[in-house]
């Protein structure tokens, strides 16, 4: 039975994106340094393509962390299917190429209908308006056994953490305040947890846990 989790990144104090996160500015004014360490690895270049030059994350050379390019393979091998807010979905839509990185369906969690959207390399956007218990039962349908990312944003995230459907989460917290932004945690939520491992490099520091009922 396929797994329901989030996998994000985090600044020190908590934010996933920065202020005047839209789009155009994705991840808001300093959110896109959260993941320099993903920008770095190998795989991601590999994944984006090395030679976007449009993408924030480009470089000529990979010089990422080992143990950091490990994880984002797994990254992206994991999720059979994706849960998105229309904001990350709207602020993504004019930087992903014509071959986005997910391969596999996305349900955007939206008040407006849409038709899907078709892109290259096996991904297909679905535009879901009746909720997330909606969009997610769709992607447990279409991951074909695999599990169900929550890519964000935060409301997105949180939705799911209030219908109790996380099984596990994966923070990497960078080593940098924003100062201000789009807080994960801004409020209390119905989510017990317990560490299950971490691992640190020297951009970034990775820590998973497993949900408690």
């Amino acid at each position: 039975m396929n797994k329901t989790y989030f996998d994000v990144g985090l600044s020190l104090d908590g934010c996933l994106a920065g202020p005047n996160a839209r789009p155009g500015n994705p991840l808001g004014d300093g959110g896109l340094s959260i993941h320099e360490w993903m920008f770095r690895t190998a795989t991601f270049q590999r994944v984006l393509g090395t030679g976007n030059a449009g993408h924030p994350g480009s470089r000529a050379v990979a010089d990422g962390n080992a143990a950091d390019d490990a994880l984002v393979q797994a990254m992206f091998a994991r999720p059979g299917a994706y849960v998105m807010g229309r904001r990350m979905f709207d602020e993504g839509e004019l930087g992903w190429p014509e071959d986005p990185p997910f391969h596999a369906p996305v349900f955007v969690l939206t008040h407006k209908s849409r038709a899907p959207w078709v892109r290259e390399g096996g991904t297909t956007f679905h535009f879901v308006t009746d909720g997330f218990a909606s969009a997610l039962a769709q992607a447990q349908g279409a991951a074909n056994g695999k599990d169900v990312r929550v890519s964000g944003g935060a409301d997105a995230i949180r939705q799911a953490i209030a219908a109790g459907a996380v099984d596990d989460f994966t923070l990497h917290i960078a080593p940098l305040l924003l100062g201000g932004g789009n807080r994960l945690f801004d409020r209390a939520l119905p989510l017990r947890c317990a560490p299950a491992s971490a691992v640190h490099s020297p951009l970034v520091t990775h820590v998973h846990y497993r949900a408690r009922t």
